[in-house]
């Protein structure tokens, strides 16, 4: 365990205020969950609106006509051809493929990227980014100056459109400066629960006035880590260190989706990403192991870290991600198992407790998702 003091986010006041149970999450005192509960909060945003403090979360600026081209160069993802008010979500990959952190890549216009990385990763990917692209362009972390909120839910669209009534036209994951309540904030219609929604890039001291005036809407209420990650198994999306690190690849994470056409093995601008060559002999040759959604077929969660086992008993995978979906009504599961048990509805066992827990593997997302196209 690290002795060093917990780091702060901005509304970490406001946190206590509102009788927050606060627990150390990557480095940060952050609110696991409010008075409402777990279980109230995540159904309050699959049918109203939760508001989340993020500010934990890494934003980095990237500014020069080299921008671009130069993040092509760590990232499997087509960044050349990102429109001008859209985001895309990348990935930082190394040597062996493997996956150093997943961010969201935005294209703000004048040779301008805007990042959102994970909090545990942020130095290293800011160390990361000035190796790499330092003599490239101009890189500027945003750690200390801006906060971060995620507005999340069906409510979300009309709470926002009080305060700045575009937001209603924009589309998934589009991305605009916005004034709030006189702030320049950054704005993407974007999330991490499944649902429709928004994440606000606003300055750091005008972060609370703006969380306020939220959470004073009657639609909004404050919701903390622990929806955050029930919402998140839910819709099957990934937590960087869980479900999938520096060892695992696009490919056994499933990520394949991720990896843009033109990048990829028979794209214009193929490869020239680290990793490549490992990266497309998997997409050609398969892998050994591959991230999959698991169904406990009895009442008892399936937590990170079970084992899983075949029929025989012979270990076939392990858990990276469990618990109960209040939305599913039931325990749900992400994991990895040997490639030969990974098509849907195979069977399979978890060892809770030394006792086995049949699961069936599954589609994902657990929980339809809901984003606004337009």
């Amino acid at each position: 365990m690290s002795t060093e003091p917990l780091l702060k986010t901005p509304l970490h006041a406001l946190h206590l205020e509102l009788g927050a149970r606060m627990v150390p999450f990557a480095g940060y005192d952050m609110p696991v969950q409010y008075p409402l509960g777990v279980l109230k909060e995540h159904l309050h945003t699959r049918e109203h609106a939760g508001l989340f403090d993020v500010s934990h979360m890494g934003q980095i600026r990237l500014r020069g006509a080299q921008a671009a081209q130069g993040l092509e160069t760590l990232v499997p993802v087509d960044i050349l051809d990102l429109p001008v008010g859209m985001q895309r979500y990348a990935m930082f990959t190394n040597e062996q493929g493997g996956i150093l952190d997943d961010l969201m890549v935005a294209n703000l216009g004048n040779d301008t990227l805007f990042l959102v990385v994970n909090a545990a990763c942020k130095e290293q990917d800011l160390a990361h980014l000035r190796q790499h692209l330092g003599d490239r362009c101009e890189i500027e972390p945003l750690f200390e100056s801006r906060a971060l909120l995620a507005l999340q839910g069906p409510d979300a669209v009309n709470v926002l459109a009080r305060l700045a009534p575009d937001v209603a036209k924009m589309t998934f994951m589009q991305f605009a400066p916005v004034k709030l309540m006189g702030a320049d904030c950054y704005v993407s219609r974007s999330g991490y629960t499944g649902e429709d929604g928004f994440e606000i890039s606003v300055p750091r001291e005008q972060a609370e006035a703006l969380a306020r005036h939220l959470l004073d809407q009657p639609e909004v209420k404050a919701i903390g880590l622990g929806a955050r990650d029930s919402l998140r198994l839910e819709a099957g999306l990934c937590l960087y260190g869980h479900d999938m690190n520096e060892a695992t690849t696009p490919i056994e994470a499933s990520l394949l989706w991720a990896i843009s056409k033109a990048r990829r093995a028979d794209g214009p601008r193929a490869g020239g990403f680290p990793g490549a060559e490992t990266i497309f002999a998997q997409q050609q040759g398969g892998v050994a192991r591959k991230r999959v959604g698991l169904l406990p077929q009895e009442r008892t969660p399936v937590r990170e870290g079970a084992e899983i086992v075949d029929a025989e008993g012979t270990v076939i995978g392990q858990v990276c991600s469990g618990g109960f979906g209040p939305t599913l009504g039931a325990p749900l599961a992400m994991g990895y198992l040997d490639f030969n048990h990974t098509p849907v509805d195979s069977e399979v066992w978890a060892i809770v407790r030394g006792k086995r827990v049949a699961m069936k593997v599954s589609k994902m997302p657990f929980v339809p998702q809901r984003y606004y196209r337009g």
